[in-house]
C-alpha cells in the first residue's frame, strides 16, 4: 500500500486530512510549550 497515491481515493483522503491536522496541532502546542517555557 503506497503511502501517497497520485489519485488518492476519498477515504484516503480523508486519513491524510486527519492525520495533517493532527500534525498541526501539534506543532501549534509545541511552539506555544517553547514560548511559554521559562
Amino acid at each position: 500500500m503506497p503511502v501517497l497515491e497520485p489519485n488518492p481515493q476519498n477515504g484516503q483522503k480523508k486519513m491524510l486530512l486527519v492525520f495533517g491536522t493532527f500534525f498541526a496541532i501539534f506543532i501549534v502546542i509545541g511552539v506555544i510549550a517553547t514560548i511559554l517555557a521559562p
